[in-house]
């Protein structure tokens, strides 16, 4: 019992950092968009975790590792009727599993969001953040996580790749086609507009805030501190991953741009943490490097491919979660080692390893199956909702800045009320 209360002590710790991660999303969602839609941004990243927690709660772990489910889904054991106390087969008490689990969902949830900024009506948000965490985010995680058919198949994703990652992002991806570009965005031959964040300083404090926050994602889903070497090799691969993605990301802008871009480097890093999520406990710090460098240049390509195709992306989740997640999943199948793979007992070495395309065969089907069920099931549902109630707010409103036509209020009130008196939009 006392190795429990140790190893809980530090997945609460984990599961605090992944939650406080929200506030690293804040200012990069706030900064990477309009000052006129800055508390917008702001507040709903609270309401919508405060909706996924109750949701999780009462079904959404149930559904993932509920002990009456199948290779297709959790069953049983809602409103965390199983978390309570704890037996001599756990490693970390299931309360403490419940919440570090929680903050996971939430996370997916945010990345979501990156599809809606700017244009959609805070009532999608409800009504999407209910649906997602019963519909999409739990089926994922119970294939890979939750004992379900990937995990029969030995699918390698570590920290959530896939699982959090790739998953938000196909939501994400379902919002931008259904809500369509921002206003403004592009012109009529199709040219692509440049809208910066208004704030660019929020924006890098907000990937700084990610990135501690990662530790708790990676080196805390180790779930145990009995071997203390594990959980920092698996920290030192986070780190490699992100700094890697960072300056491969800025090196390429600069090359191909001729400016060292700030934003790009940003979404680098991002992409290095992303990547590196699935793989930190299954491949060398040498690998970790590399992983990292090829996100880095992945996002910077990805954004642009995205952006010519008319897919407006304010906050570059698709590519920074979405392409970078992809990548990450498949690169275990490419690097993880036999010593790595026999310790975590999941999986095969891969193929640089003398593993064949075995392993880089199921990050393969993990991928492709996961993208297309949480991008068709988000289509689906904001698809009625469209057809509906609506997704999107109107013209006059995108225009005013949704902190007035949803909040009545600003973020920035001194600013921006003066300018919109000068545009005699109404107040």
């Amino acid at each position: 019992m006392e190795v429990i209360g140790i190893n809980s002590v530090w997945v609460m710790l984990g599961a605090i950092l992944v939650l406080f991660m929200q506030g690293g999303f804040i200012l990069l969602e706030a900064g990477s968009t309009r000052m006129k839609n800055a508390g917008h941004v702001a507040g709903k990243t609270i309401f919508t975790v405060g909706i996924v927690s109750i949701v999780f709660w009462a079904v959404g772990y149930a559904l993932i590792f509920g002990g009456q489910g199948n290779a297709i889904i959790g069953w049983g054991d809602y409103f965390a009727f199983n978390v309570t106390g704890s037996s001599a087969e756990d490693t970390v008490a299931p309360s403490v599993m419940f919440i570090f689990q929680l903050a996971f969902a939430a996370v997916s949830m945010s990345i979501a969001w990156g599809g809606f900024a700017e244009r959609a009506k805070l009532s999608a948000y409800l009504i999407f953040a209910v649906l997602f965490s019963v519909l999409v985010y739990p089926v994922i995680a119970h294939w890979i996580w939750g004992g379900g058919w990937l995990s029969e198949h030995g699918d390698q994703d570590f920290a959530g790749s896939t699982v959090v990652h790739l998953t938000g992002a196909c939501a994400a991806l379902a919002a931008t086609i259904l809500l369509k570009p921002r206003i403004g965005k592009y012109n009529k031959d199709g040219k692509p507009n440049h809208m910066p964040g208004h704030n660019q300083v929020f924006t890098t404090l907000g990937v700084m805030i990610l990135w501690v926050g990662w530790f708790g994602f990676n080196a805390g889903s180790t779930l145990t501190v009995e071997d203390g070497s594990f959980f920092g090799f698996v920290a030192i691969n986070t780190q490699l991953g992100a700094a890697a993605g960072a300056v491969a990301a800025l090196l390429v802008a600069w090359a191909f741009m001729g400016k060292a871009d700030v934003g790009m480097m940003l979404n680098g890093a991002l992409a290095g943490l992303v990547a590196i999520t699935a793989s930190c406990a299954y491949v060398d710090s040498w690998a970790a490097i590399v992983i990292g460098l090829i996100a880095g240049i992945l996002v910077f390509f990805s954004i642009r491919f995205f952006e010519k195709m008319r897919i407006d992306d304010p906050i570059a989740a698709l590519s920074a979660h979405g392409t970078a997640g992809i990548w990450g999943t498949l690169s275990t199948g490419f690097f993880a080692t036999p010593e790595l793979v026999d310790k975590l007992g999941v999986g095969n070495p891969g193929l640089f390893y003398g593993g064949g395309f075995g392993q880089l065969g199921v990050q393969t089907l993990g991928v492709v199956t996961c993208a297309i069920y949480a991008f068709a099931v988000s289509f689906a549902i904001l698809w009625v909702m469209k057809k509906t109630i609506g997704i999107r707010v109107s013209e006059e409103e995108e225009l005013v800045g949704l902190d007035l036509s949803e909040h009545g209020t600003y973020g920035y009130p001194e600013q921006l009320s003066a300018e919109i008196k000068k545009s005699n939009l109404p107040l």
